[in-house]
């Protein structure tokens, strides 16, 4: 489907409901997001429960990636190095989907979760700290700091990618419900660089005042970068009492 100025997205689920909750999942490609299990992650049993899965193309992947650029996170170096900030356009493409989903009588506006995984869990928690409507979101292995990705390397000095890093959002997602996921031995997205944006929104919801709703969870995975085995049944169940939860 297309918004009215032309943003694509992808749905998943049961598509003839009204005012259903809505799981926003990011990862790649939308046809390789909704159209495989891995990627659908929570989304798998949400819609079980009457969800609607809703995914766009994220930067460097299907139409989100420009002939003259390489393809997945390279894109967000060259982008980054050319002092666009690929981040803010996307929170816009996402907020322009969910305004047309709600108008057309397709989303609840009081049940909205975010999930993604690696990259797109990165984006996910961008998009949730700029989007007050979404309650909570889940991220699977995700990407926190730009810094810590091969692909970002030399670019310690770039202030965009200092800025775009997870804990600067900190205070944001300290009214939002935020689980993470993470295997013990990721040195792709890095474990300890998860650990520390947990405790980072922790200590932002202590100082506001705020209940704080983190959990984080590491946990053995001796293939690094992948997803342990249950977590994204395990985050499920999260979201559905988080929604409940913060939509009274």
């Amino acid at each position: 489907m297309k918004t009215s100025s032309g943003v694509e997205f992808g749905l998943w689920g049961h598509l003839e409901a009204k005012h259903a909750p809505t799981f926003f999942i990011l990862a790649n490609s939308l046809e390789e997001t909704l159209g495989s299990d891995y990627f659908r992650q929570s989304g798998n049993d949400l819609v079980k429960q009457g969800y609607l899965c809703v995914t766009v193309d994220i930067p460097g992947h299907g139409t989100e990636l420009r002939s003259d650029e390489p393809e997945g996170i390279e894109t967000w170096r060259v982008r980054t190095n050319a002092g666009e900030d690929f981040v803010a356009k996307t929170n816009r493409r996402l907020t322009e989907v969910l305004d047309f989903l709600i108008a057309e009588g397709l989303t609840d506006p009081e049940k909205i979760a975010v999930g993604g995984t690696s990259r797109g869990g990165f984006l996910a928690m961008h998009f949730t700290a700029s989007e007050p409507r979404v309650k909570c979101v889940a991220s699977y292995a995700p990407v926190t700091d730009l810094l810590v990705l091969r692909e970002f390397n030399g670019a310690e000095d770039d202030a965009l990618v200092a800025s775009l890093s997870i804990a600067k959002q900190a205070s944001k997602l300290a009214s939002r419900g935020l689980w993470i996921t993470i295997g013990d031995r990721d040195d792709r997205v890095g474990t300890d660089s998860a650990i520390a944006l947990a405790r980072d929104v922790t200590a932002s919801a202590l100082a506001q005042g705020l209940p704080g709703e983190v959990e984080l969870h590491v946990i053995a995975e001796p293939k690094g970068h992948t997803l342990p085995a249950g977590a994204a049944e395990q985050a499920a169940k999260w979201i559905l009492r988080q929604i409940e939860k913060l939509s009274v």
